[in-house]
């Protein structure tokens, strides 16, 4: 059964980057302490996919220090699902994604 939080482990962002794919996705940012602080997708419109999304947004970051990743073509929706658990894990969204509205989830 796959966790509904993403669950793998941190990497460091910078020597991440060049190896990424163009798969479509979802990513985590997080700072030195592992706060996630951005959570993002890269869909159909990412000229390079994940490796693309995760390099502007990390421009547009500078806090941004680690990444994890995960393939999946229903990206949307698992994006939301992701921002609703942080919402339910920390009462609040990562600072990067506080304007965006979400519904409520109560995740085991």
């Amino acid at each position: 059964m796959p966790a509904i939080r993403l669950t793998k482990p941190w990497l460091p962002l910078v020597p991440t980057l060049p190896k990424l794919g163009g798969q479509l996705g979802v990513f985590q940012l997080a700072n030195q302490d592992d706060e996630i602080i951005y959570i993002g997708y890269a869909g159909g419109n990412s000229l390079f996919g994940l490796r693309s999304a995760i390099s502007q947004a990390a421009n547009e970051i500078p806090k941004a220090a680690k990444v994890r990743t995960e393939v999946t073509s229903a990206y949307l929706s698992r994006f939301k699902e992701l921002l609703m658990v942080h919402k339910a894990d920390f009462n609040q969204l990562p600072i990067h994604n506080s304007d965006i509205k979400v519904g409520t989830l109560s995740p085991s």
